[in-house]
């Protein structure tokens, strides 16, 4: 038993990235093609940097030639590529790179991200017209639809960027989306694009104004400043 269990350690263990068994259709191979690839991987992790191609002739049981056209073809759909340097010797050593597998997986998966970010804001574009539609208490217009698919798709509002600025402007009692619009580039010129940044800003803006009330209660003497909305006031202009 532990002359066995001695050759299963000196065989070593192969690391197989999840990634590439679930993704390895998408690169174009099929199952034949995958077990050469994972064939491979282990010679390599076992210190065979350029194994002969008899090696994996004899682990797939094939002739020595159809594993060649094997590791070629794999080459030829640029997943694997052979590397040539030079070791301390100064002799020509090669070697085979799975760089570019790694490469094309990693793009996969950033594909895909990009589908699901592309979806999930699909369906926040999607309710933030219901939410404008709630708070107007009418359909949008076709221009009006068109404005907010701009600030999404153009300006790259985030919908939960919008939704605070409609926000703000029922509070102001402004159904309008120019003065909605306003209230964005406001906000980009102090560079606040998401919901924590406007909570933030807004915060910061009731701690000025409760100083401004202790400085004025402080002076008898001061008259108040009325208080109105400036970006209001400045849209009716």
């Amino acid at each position: 038993m532990s002359q066995l269990l001695n050759k299963w350690m000196k065989a070593g263990q192969t690391s197989v990235p999840n990634i590439l068994l679930i993704y390895y259709k998408s690169l174009g191979l099929n199952d034949k093609d995958l077990v050469v690839l994972i064939q491979l991987l282990s010679l390599v992790d076992n210190g065979q940097t350029f194994p002969d191609s008899q090696l994996l002739a004899d682990r797939l049981d094939v002739s020595r030639e159809e594993a060649f056209k094997a590791i070629h073809q794999l080459m030829n759909k640029k997943l694997i590529a052979i590397e040539t340097s030079s070791d301390k010797e100064g002799k020509t050593v090669d070697e085979f790179s799975f760089d570019l597998l790694y490469e094309k997986l990693a793009y996969l998966l950033e594909e895909e991200d990009k589908i699901v970010q592309e979806k999930q804001q699909t369906i926040s574009a999607k309710d933030v017209y219901r939410r404008f539609e709630e708070e107007f208490g009418r359909s949008l217009s076709a221009m009006e639809i068109q404005t907010i698919s701009m600030w999404v798709d153009e300006d790259n509002y985030a919908p939960e960027l919008i939704e605070c600025a409609l926000r703000e402007a029922v509070l102001s009692q402004v159904y309008s989306l120019k003065y909605v619009d306003r209230i964005l580039l406001s906000w980009e010129k102090k560079n606040i694009r998401t919901k924590d940044q406007v909570e933030k800003e807004s915060r910061r803006h009731r701690e000025n104004q409760a100083d401004k009330e202790l400085d004025q209660k402080s002076d008898p003497n001061e008259k108040p400043v009325p208080m109105y909305n400036w970006l209001k006031d400045k849209l009716d202009k």
